[in-house]
């Protein structure tokens, strides 16, 4: 019985830092465990242009062509790459899906002229759309997708959430090349023999920040005993022994993390691990539980140092939580991702000061840590503030203002944008040669950081990733901490 074949596209970034995708790990083995024939062509681990995918495509058909994305690289790669799909893809759906094409479901068709956009998760929606397409079926039975019906956008209702998902099967790694995966990421704290991998244990978040788009509310969890088994399989066939949690909130409950701990020492799992954090579900029990089973860095989304700014941006946390979970990590010698956001309305240059005053204050140079300007991406909250206010037309406004996310796509402060630009610049080369200076004082690498900055401001280079993609590259993370605070 034909069950299908499909393609499982995973895009280049052009970048050295480049992370297994997550979500194309788990749409291949749901898809595999329904019985279809898949493939995965991975252009970002061997560093495919649009040429190979032409290529490929005229030797091999498909069922359905699917490719997530994030709304930062789509007018730089996703457009490009659904011009060459369509042109290839013979009978094949091309499907669309992930948090950029999710938040515009019908700007995102029109613009690519893609066949189908699946809306919040996949995993069963290309099942039922697989089905659909090799049976003839009637699309407009397909929860959770949008798609063209002569001619016009129809957009069905939305599936909801998976609850358990214990029952997603995990990620097939062995479609991919592990070996790649496994070795070319180095982040904080990890030592030269080690060997990282993303994972997930949660879906959502308790929160809903202005800048951010998500594509459902809430938190969802996977079990304990599922997440461990998951950890246990990378340890012993992979050698994977610092695993990154791509969670936006893996810290929701305090007994999950003693929990955590249990199953670890229980399982004998020596390992490390990176997580994403809030700072008011922070506290002492936590931090300490957290460094005695292996935890060595934190990524905080501290975001602003003034309460008034957090409010405007809905962070639901203060300032006083910023200091003490920072202050915490900073106790117990744990790693610290310290990430602050400018440019909300109420932001001003002593705002973007007091941001680089905190970074300066707390940091331990695992990372160089600067200020990012927001980005209003589409779906966020901010997003349809820019729409209200007429600072964005529409969609494509959006695209065309976007050229990089330590950019201003929109400026929402009352300082003229070229001010903007100037204060930005001269906190982060501040905040650059502050950390060199109790680092390596490798100044040679330090310029190229802030000329980096200079020309991307100046619109003269905006390939430039920010200062933190020249310090996660295996060759160039060797820092040594020279000097405290």
């Amino acid at each position: 019985m034909n069950k299908g074949r499909v393609l499982v596209l995973v895009h280049n970034l052009h970048q050295p830092d480049t992370f297994f995708n997550i979500g194309a790990g788990y749409l291949v083995s749901v898809l595999k465990q329904h019985g279809a024939m898949v493939d995965v062509f991975d252009m970002a681990i061997d560093n495919l242009d649009e040429s190979d995918l032409a290529d490929y495509l005229q030797d091999n058909s498909y069922d359905i062509i699917g490719l997530g994305f994030l709304s930062a690289r789509f007018r730089e790669t996703v457009e490009p790459l659904c011009k060459v799909i369509n042109q290839y893809k013979n009978n094949a759906l091309l499907v669309l899906g992930c948090n950029g094409a999710s938040a515009i479901p019908e700007y995102t068709l029109k613009k690519t002229q893609a066949d189908v956009i699946c809306i919040g998760e996949s995993e069963e929606t290309i099942i039922d759309l697989l089905n659909c397409k090799i049976n003839s079926g009637d699309y407009s039975k397909v929860k959770g997708i949008a798609y063209w019906d002569n001619n016009k956008v129809k957009i069905n209702i939305r599936r909801k959430p998976i609850k358990n998902l214990d029952i997603i099967p995990f990620p097939h790694w062995s479609s991919f090349n592990m070996q790649k995966y496994t070795t070319n990421i180095k982040l904080a704290l990890m030592e030269d023999n080690d060997k990282c991998f993303p994972m997930v244990s949660t879906r959502g978040c308790t929160n809903a920040c202005t800048f951010c788009y998500r594509m459902c509310r809430g938190v969802r969890a996977r079990s304990i005993d599922n997440v461990i088994e998951e950890m246990k399989i990378l340890n012993q066939e992979y050698l994977v022994n610092y695993f990154f949690f791509f969670d936006e909130l893996w810290i929701y409950n305090k007994l999950r993390v003693f929990d955590f701990a249990k199953a670890l020492e229980k399982n004998n799992l020596n390992i490390k691990f990176n997580i994403n954090a809030r700072v008011d579900l922070i506290d002492e029990d936590i931090i300490k539980c957290l460094k005695d089973f292996g935890c060595v860095f934190l990524n905080f989304g501290f975001e602003a140092s003034q309460d008034n700014i957090l409010r405007e941006m809905k962070k639901n946390t203060t300032v006083e939580m910023n200091y003490r979970a920072a202050e915490m990590a900073y106790k117990y010698d744990i790693g610290m991702g310290i990430n602050v956001l400018w440019g909300f309305k109420n932001d001003d240059e002593i705002t973007l000061r007091k941001n680089a005053d905190f970074v300066k204050q707390f940091s331990k140079f695992d990372q160089i840590r600067t200020v990012r300007p927001v980005t209003s991406y589409p779906g966020s909250e901010l997003y349809y503030q820019a729409l209200r206010e007429g600072k964005l037309k529409d969609d494509d406004d959006f695209f065309n203002k976007f050229k990089n996310s330590d950019l201003i796509t929109v400026n929402f402060t009352d300082l003229p944008l070229e001010e903007c630009y100037r204060l930005l610049y001269e906190v982060n080369k501040e905040l650059v040669l502050f950390h060199y200076e109790h680092t390596n004082q490798d100044w040679d690498a330090a310029w190229k950081i802030i000329n980096g900055f200079k020309n991307l401001y100046e619109g003269k280079n905006f390939k430039f990733r920010g200062a933190r993609s020249d310090t996660t590259n295996a060759d160039k993370r060797k820092i040594t901490r020279m000097k405290g605070i």
